[in-house]
């Protein structure tokens, strides 16, 4: 586990391009950023390939049989906003 970086607000915003790559890379876990010696922010990474789990993850899910339109209509009825009507 590596330690835990402090800085002050003015240090911060001189270095934050570096300790957010750093952050992001793994090399840091943690990072504080204090003003007036009270910490007002810690930072630390996202979870782990937060995003990979989201992006398909229903992929194979659904399944769509063959011959069936998928850009007909579903039904005859006219919408509510051919009638004047926004809410039912």
């Amino acid at each position: 586990m590596h330690s835990t970086p402090t800085f002050t607000v003015t240090e911060f915003k001189a270095k934050c391009l570096d300790i957010l790559d750093r952050l992001g890379s793994g090399k840091l876990d943690r990072v504080e950023v204090t003003k007036r010696g009270k910490v007002m922010a810690v930072l630390t990474p996202p979870p782990a390939k937060a995003s990979d789990d989201l992006f398909g993850c229903l992929k194979d899910q659904t399944m769509i049989p063959d011959g069936f339109d998928l850009t007909a209509p579903v039904t005859d009825e006219l919408p509510s906003a051919a009638h004047g009507l926004l809410h039912r």
